[in-house]
Order: C-alpha cells, then structure tokens, then sequence
C-alpha cells in the first residue's frame, strides 16, 4: 500500500511539473544548476576578473560544459572569441586643489592620453556626483557613455566608494586596441572640496596590448540557419577587493554566476531537445565590469539584420520586485519579444514583467546595448532588485545568499517563453535603431 502511494504521489508531481512547465522532461535539473554555479562562484575562481589570469580558468570551465554537452564552436578554432584591447597603466598621477594635493584615494583618473595635463584653464566639461545620487550608476554611465574629456567633482559622502572603486580600477585603464592613444577620453573623478580657485592634474600613462576572450557555443538552425537567436550571460566579476574579515574574494555569484549558469543550462536543454529551425547561439561575454567589451566586440561582428533575439540574463538568483516566479525585462515595450514569452507561459505561475527601474535607463546599460540599438530585440532578463541590493559588487555576493529555485524556475520559464522563437514559428518586431 505505501509502495503505491509512493508510485501515486511521484505520478502527481511529474503531472503538475508537466502542466506547469509544458515539457516532457525537467529543462534542468537542480543538481547541475548548483553544480555550475557553485564552480562559476567558488573561492578557486578568485573573482573573474577580465583583466586578470583567473578569467581563463572559467572560461575553460564554460568551453568544457559546451564541449560536452555537443555544442559546435562559434569560432573556427576553439570556443573562444578572442580580441585585442589595450590596457593603460597610469604613472606620476597627482591632482592639487588650491595648490594642496589629494590623497590618493581621494582621486581616479583614467586617462588613454600619454600624457595629461588639466588646470582650471582647460576645454574640458566639469561634472559633479552630489550628495544622494547613485555613486555607482552614476560613476558607470559617465565612463560608459560621456565621449567627453571631464573632471567630476565627487560629494565627500562618498569618499569611501571612490576609495573602493579606485582599488578596483587600480592604475589600469582599458581601451579598444584599434584606438589611438589619444582617441578614447579622458575621466577624472576627485573629491570635492570648498572654493576651488584653481586645480593642477597631471597623469602620464603606458600601453599594452591584452588579450580578452568571450566563449561561444553554436546549435546550428535547420530551415532557418541564417537566423540567429542569441543567449547570453558575462561572466566576468571585479576579482579580488579589500577585505571584510578574512575574505577578499568577490565570487558573483549573483552576478553574474546566476545568469551565466542559466545560459549553459539553456544550451544543454535545447541541444537535448533538437527543436530550433534558427541557429541558437549561446555567449558568456568577458569584461561587462569594465565597459561591456565582450558584448561590444561579438555585436559588432555579427549580421545585426540575421539576429531575430537576444536573452541577455543579468542576475536571477534572488525574488526580483514582483516576487517569486517573475523575471522583469529591460526594455519591455521596444519590442513584443515579452508578451511573444508571456503567451508561452499560458497556464503557468511565471510571468514577465517591465523593467521597475526606468530611472536607471538599464535597457542601454547591459550587454545587449549595441544589439538594441542595431535594431534587435535585445533584451535583458533579471530579477535583481537594484534599489536594495546590499551585497552587489561585495565578498558577500555568495553562493548562500541566493535561491537555486529561483534561478530554476527562471530557466524553465526563458526556455519554454522562446519556443516559438527557437522553432521559427514566432519572430518578435524590432526595436527602433539608433545607430546603423
């Protein structure tokens, strides 16, 4: 009698995890999402770091879950899309207000110029971070996205996040390589202090060429194999940082562990399932931390026109805004691409929500920017409440503070949202172009 009531209840769950989730089989299972994970995040991988020798030991990891999972390469040679950039190692940099030096955690300078040298007198635009802004998105969409040469004034407040951002920068800068030295422009960011009369800021810097690699698998399309649906994920972190206690190692787990695992779990399922009519190609993008080079480089080196969609998957492994069992998307309303999703999840507790931050301008701010503004339903899917998030870019970003459920349940909603996608029978509209 128990023996059957057993066999029953087993039968029971297969049949609602049939209902809910529309497949034959689980898309993934649990053991091997923490498995991916907990490699990806673990003290041995000491952070991922783009610029460090730690980013191959997990791009190997992620080249080798490919490989056996019967992947093709995306590249000729190995699943590594290598390219160039150059990195620019700043000497002698000094900034004197009033004639009386900074500390040097009271300052940041990149600067792609050999030599720089400002004072009050100097074309450059002056930009401030006040009291109560986000340091942070701030900081980033200064450096990402201002093709100015600026000085920015930066509250006192926040003296101890520019201390933290300068050990993370160290005296490393990094610009494309097919750019001169004087091409890319130059950033300052200082501490602001009272009736500044008049500042002196010098910097000289020296180059090298670095190699930096995104790794790349392909499932070639049958019918439709000249149209691609690309998923990815960076898997780059910030490495090593200064320590809270014994602990020195920013592990990512959520970011971006969780989204990484979450696109090699998708090119496991849609290998096993041999149902895409378009060419599905899967990317972990390398130094997202330092200005979105990985992404930057494949979207520039792709057929934007080929590329019907793009799952960017940006942190997943906590409850997002909306609560359990919901993803919000980047972008939502550029494109249908989410209520395309949505219809696939009839029947379903997931549902796909409009990015809750507006403000944070977030659909132009991830790895799939360049593709979204080449026309292509690019998006980003994440839960990460952004506002509230106490370990981002913290040694606390741990495989502990995450929920694998969450991360699963993300998956097996993603991969059943683009069936349609994947099989050819639905193509999502375009997004407005911004650039050609």
């Amino acid at each position: 009698m128990k023996e059957k009531f057993l066999q029953w209840s087993l039968l029971l769950s297969l049949q609602f995890t049939i209902c809910l989730f529309g497949v034959k089989a689980q898309v993934v299972e649990t053991a091997d999402v923490e498995r991916i994970i907990s490699t990806l995040a673990s003290d041995d991988m000491r952070g991922r770091a783009a610029l460090s020798p730690d980013i191959a030991r997990a791009a190997d990891f992620i080249a080798e879950e490919f490989r056996q999972a019967g992947l093709q390469p995306y590249t000729e040679d190995n699943y590594r899309q290598t390219f160039e950039v150059t990195k620019v190692f700043t000497e002698n940099e000094s900034i004197k207000i009033n004639g009386k030096a900074l500390n040097v955690d009271e300052f940041i300078i990149l600067n792609s110029n050999p030599n720089l040298s400002w004072n009050q007198d100097s074309e450059i635009e002056v930009m401030e971070i006040r009291a109560g802004d986000d340091f942070s998105e701030r900081f980033r969409d200064i450096v990402r996205n201002n093709a100015n040469h600026n000085i920015v004034w930066v509250d006192p407040s926040f003296a101890p996040m520019l201390a933290r951002f300068k050990k993370i920068f160290s005296r490393e800068n990094v610009i494309p390589k097919q750019a001169s030295a004087a091409d890319g422009p130059s950033k300052v960011f200082a501490i602001k202090k009272k009736n500044i009369k008049r500042f002196e800021i010098e910097a000289n810097t020296l180059h090298d060429n670095f190699s930096l690699f995104n790794v790349a698998a392909v499932i070639p399309g049958k019918s439709k194999a000249d149209e691609f649906v690309v998923f990815s994920a960076h898997y780059d972190h910030i490495g090593i940082i200064d320590p809270v206690g014994q602990d020195s190692i920013a592990n990512g787990a959520d970011d971006d562990a969780s989204g990484t695992t979450a696109m090699i779990a998708l090119a496991k399922h849609f290998k096993k399932e041999n149902i895409n009519e378009r060419t599905l190609i899967f990317v972990a993008f390398t130094a997202e931390e330092i200005g979105m080079f990985g992404s930057k480089y494949f979207s520039n080196n792709i057929d934007a026109d080929k590329v019907v969609a793009m799952v960017n998957i940006e942190m997943i492994g906590k409850d997002s805004k909306f609560g359990p069992n919901t993803l919000y998307i980047t972008g939502y309303h550029h494109s249908n691409l989410a209520e395309l999703m949505q219809e696939n999840l009839k029947g379903t507790a997931f549902t796909f929500h409009p990015d809750p931050y507006p403000i944070q301008n977030l659909f132009y701010r991830s790895d799939n920017a360049v593709l979204a503004a080449l026309g292509v339903p690019a998006h980003t899917f994440s839960t990460s409440q952004i506002d509230k998030d106490e370990y981002y870019h913290t040694v606390k970003d741990e495989l502990s503070t995450l929920a694998i459920q969450n991360i699963k349940s993300s998956i097996e909603a993603i991969a059943k949202g683009v069936v349609g996608i994947v099989t050819g029978e639905q193509t999502p509209s375009r997004v407005e172009k911004l650039m050609n």
